[in-house]
């Protein structure tokens, strides 16, 4: 063996870490109708869960299940009872132990810092300092008569005409922060029985902060509300996983593992990388993402979610660049996270009509399952109801539905699968560190994955053209494992790539 394939091995070897799972985020409001009322509800999604396994995911992220006058559901008006257009206990459990059975885990993303105003905590608190919940929730004077709102804005128009206010909780309060482990430790085991098949894996925590909103009012919470909350959760259920959603986006997230102690973060940079397919940003940012976490932490990383722009619909994108960039998110490192739709190539993003939150509908609409999107199931819950619909991206005969892409090989869809059954197959993929390979070319991408003596090559050409190179490393034998084949030069990899194309080779 090569003194070069020799250091190579010893690095990639080292801070390997668990990353087996591949992330599912459902809007399940916008996924599967299971009843006919337009809505996505929980027995949609366990109706899908072939689909899942299908296509190779093994965890699905559900968004908040909670009753709230909001539509995504992120401002609680009762922690405690799951959105009736979602369904109800005996669904939840349903779906989980089912889930279960196939493997699949299930995340819940859970936003506990803030209240809607027809909340119990604020609707007895306001103007009513002695109430029972009268340091539940924010206040700036001591008659509560001018609460804390999230943002400073006093109210917030909702997609279906109506308004309504946002109130931040107070963390500090002792009452809130048993009430906060009493509602979480009850989606985790609904039933109490210490068996967890029933509850949740993990949750998603949104707009975690340890200084919220910057404004210097509930500051230290990583100390003082999150560490201990996960202590005791997971003193239950050690099993239990935390995912953080950083709220400043250009973090790479560290100080969430080393002061938070989250378990995942979102690899945030990595996806603006990704976004402009730059080589050189794309390294510095996969550097800095999987070379410094702890033991055990690692990072989700996608290219779109709830909040994002859709990828399809990034200027200049194709298919064939689609491609390219499911193939770096997918086999990099980390942990991929897909966002519903995303692996059919779902358009969309956020619109401006005035101040409203039916402008982030673009980046939610119904998944389409169907070449018609009438289709039985089909979860389009804001039909007619406002400008959002009329000029709505994912449409009937757009070529862009499960139906049309599944039997066609060369569909985004098929390419998804081939990948994740690819990173399934190979621990290299699967569970191997990362190390940025060099190469003479500056449109073509390359990096390593290695786990337990495989040790597998990957390289994307970032650009429109074709393009060639030829590898530093030093090896004896290859083998393409997916893509373009490589070939075999003086002991070195070299491959051919065709627009945005791509090659697998173990070494």
């Amino acid at each position: 063996m090569s003194k070069k394939i020799l250091l190579l091995l010893l690095f990639l070897a080292t801070a390997t870490q668990a990353q087996t799972e591949v992330f599912y985020h459902v809007f399940q409001r916008s996924f599967f109708d299971s009843d006919g009322d337009s809505h996505g509800d929980l027995n949609g999604i366990r109706q899908k869960l072939d689909y899942f396994e299908e296509l190779g995911v093994n965890t699905i992220l559900l968004t908040p299940l909670y009753v709230s006058d909001f539509y995504h559901n992120y401002f609680a008006s009762d922690f405690e009872n799951i959105d009736p257009e979602y369904g109800n206990l005996d669904d939840y459990v349903q779906l989980l132990k089912e889930a279960h059975k196939r493997g699949i885990k299930v995340y819940q993303d859970v936003e506990m810092q803030y209240v809607a105003g027809t909340h119990p905590w604020f609707k007895d608190s306001s103007a009513n300092p002695k109430s029972k919940f009268g340091k539940y929730v924010v206040y700036d004077d001591a008659a509560n008569k001018k609460p804390w709102y999230f943002w400073g804005a006093e109210e917030f128009a909702l997609y279906n005409g109506r308004k309504e206010k946002i109130i931040v909780v107070n963390l500090y309060d002792k009452n809130v922060q048993a009430y906060t482990k009493k509602v979480l430790e009850f989606w985790m085991d609904p039933n109490k029985d210490g068996n967890f098949e029933d509850g949740v894996d993990g949750f998603r925590l949104d707009h975690m902060m340890d200084n919220l909103d910057n404004a210097g009012k509930l500051t230290n919470l990583f100390e003082k509300f999150w560490t201990p909350l996960f202590a005791q959760l997971r003193s239950k259920n050690p099993k239990l996983k935390f995912v953080a959603e950083q709220a400043d986006w250009g973090s790479y997230g560290h100080d969430y593992f080393t002061k938070g102690n989250v378990d995942f973060v979102f690899a945030f940079r990595l996806k603006f990388a990704i976004d402009k397919f730059d080589k050189e940003l794309i390294q510095k940012a996969a550097d800095s993402t999987f070379l410094y976490n702890p033991a055990g932490k690692n990072h989700l990383v996608f290219l779109e979610n709830h909040d994002t722009k859709r990828f399809a619909s990034e200027a200049g994108m194709t298919v064939g660049k689609s491609k390219a960039a499911a193939a770096i998110q997918l086999l990099i490192g980390g942990i991929p996270s897909l966002y519903y739709g995303q692996e059919i190539g779902m358009k969309g993003e956020q619109r401006q009509f005035g101040m409203t939150d039916g402008n982030d509908i673009g980046v939610r609409e119904s998944f389409e399952w169907y070449k018609n999107e009438e289709g039985t199931g089909t979860a389009n819950w804001y039909k007619n109801t406002g400008p959002w619909w009329t000029e709505r991206y994912n449409k009937s005969d757009d070529g862009i539905s499960y139906e049309e892409q599944k039997s066609d090989p060369g569909s985004l869809y098929n390419f998804y699968r081939s990948l994740l059954k690819l990173r399934t197959n190979h621990r290299a993929l699967n569970n191997g560190s990362y190390a940025a390979i060099a190469n003479g070319n500056p449109n073509v991408m390359s990096f390593g994955r290695s786990d337990s003596g495989e040790t597998i090559l990957v390289f994307v050409n970032l650009s429109d053209s074709k393009q060639a190179t030829l590898s530093t490393i030093e090896t004896r034998k290859i083998e393409t494992l997916a893509g373009e084949a490589a070939l075999f030069e003086d002991g070195r990899v070299s491959v051919v790539l065709p627009a945005y194309g791509f090659s697998v080779v173990k070494i």
